[in-house]
């Protein structure tokens, strides 16, 4: 890591007034990094400082130092990447949008140039979580590094999924590497650290400020071939997501939804508007990815499977249904019907995703 740059950066994203995009307007006026950490009054007029922000930026400056805010970073067991740097992510260095330096906690390596983000709703229905939790095992174990921004919902879901079929995954966070949020995760951010990377452009520090969220949106469709939308409502953040990967000419793809459905509806317009691929399986991703599918297959044994078992293995499919449902469908006797669901449940052959609601596991 070249220190000197990346210790200026350092200083500068603790500058008031000096934003990401600030940063990298200052850097390139004044042509380096150490030269911007000194601008002077009129360079930093230039970047877009106005006169109300320039004295408090200016004395600040003379109360930061930047070795110490280096060591600092090092001592809270995390690196510091800027676009000097060989490791920095191949994929974010060509959007036009790229941060000047990334502040990062574990490893991001050379197999990470395979990734797809997967975003959507912190509310998922019961079919949202099944979609997120059978897409993101499916694409992951076909090698692709999941990213996502670890936010509770589609985000946690898609980070457990990866980690779970032992793949990568990247978070990107809306804070600082010290400030994690939302609190519930920080056993998921440590499990992340092991198997992939928490990154983010902002210092240590930084809280989890409402503005900051949509500018990391353009960092996790940036590390990413593509990204995908499950389950979007009207105003979803997912939908920021899909607007900065279409501005960095990547591909985005949507999991269709109900027309009834509110949690659907960013989904459904974004394929509507020829915004975004419709997906029906992982096959669908990988073909426009231009990577190659290899089909999973079930692990049903219908030959050792009972009368009972056939029946509801029939019923199912990945959207859930209730168990009044199966029992008119089946017409098997309650008793049975509830023993049978179980032994499926404890043959990993089905799933029960609560309220009593059962999907076929995929």
């Amino acid at each position: 890591m070249p220190k000197e740059s990346a210790k200026y950066l350092v200083g500068l994203s603790l500058l008031p007034s000096i934003g990401p995009a600030r940063m990298s307007k200052l850097v390139s006026l004044a042509g380096s990094a150490e030269a911007a950490w000194s601008a002077s009054p009129d360079v930093l007029r230039a970047s877009g400082v106005d006169e109300k922000s320039l004295l408090p930026l200016m004395e600040k400056r003379t109360r930061i130092d930047p070795d110490r805010e280096l060591e600092r970073v090092q001592e809270a067991g995390a690196t510091v990447l800027t676009l000097d740097d060989a490791g920095y992510p191949s994929l974010l260095r060509e959007a036009f949008n790229k941060p000047a330096i990334l502040y990062v906690r574990g490893s991001l390596q050379p197999e990470d140039s395979q990734s797809l983000a997967i975003v959507g709703t912190r509310r998922p229905t019961a079919y949202g979580r099944e979609m997120a939790t059978h897409l993101t095992s499916e694409l992951a174990r076909h090698n692709l590094t999941i990213v996502s921004g670890m936010a509770l919902g589609i985000d946690t879901l898609a980070h457990r999924s990866a980690l779970q079929s032992g793949r990568r995954t990247i978070a990107v966070l809306g804070s600082g590497l010290d400030v994690l949020y939302p609190s519930e995760n920080r056993g998921l951010a440590d499990k992340i650290v092991a198997n992939g990377a928490v990154v983010t452009e902002y210092p240590l520090g930084t809280q989890p400020d409402a503005f900051n969220f949509p500018a990391r949106n353009r960092i996790i469709s940036g590390l990413s071939l593509g990204t995908l939308v499950i389950e979007a409502g009207e105003k979803s953040g997912a939908l920021i997501t899909s607007r900065f990967a279409l501005d960095q000419n990547r591909e985005v793809f949507a999991v269709p939804g109900r027309m009834t459905d509110r949690h659907s509806i960013g989904c459904n317009r974004l394929i509507r508007r020829g915004e975004a691929k419709l997906i029906s399986g992982p096959e669908d991703v990988l073909e426009e990815l231009n990577l190659a599918f290899t089909p999973q297959q079930l692990e049903i044994d219908y030959q050792g499977a009972s009368p009972a078992e056939k029946a509801i293995m029939a019923v199912l499919s990945s959207e859930p249904i209730h168990i009044d449902d199966i029992g008119r469908e089946t017409a098997l006797p309650a008793a049975q019907l509830s023993s049978t669901l179980t032994l499926l449940e404890l043959r990993n052959l089905i799933r029960h995703v609560g309220s009593m609601h059962y999907v076929i596991t995929r």
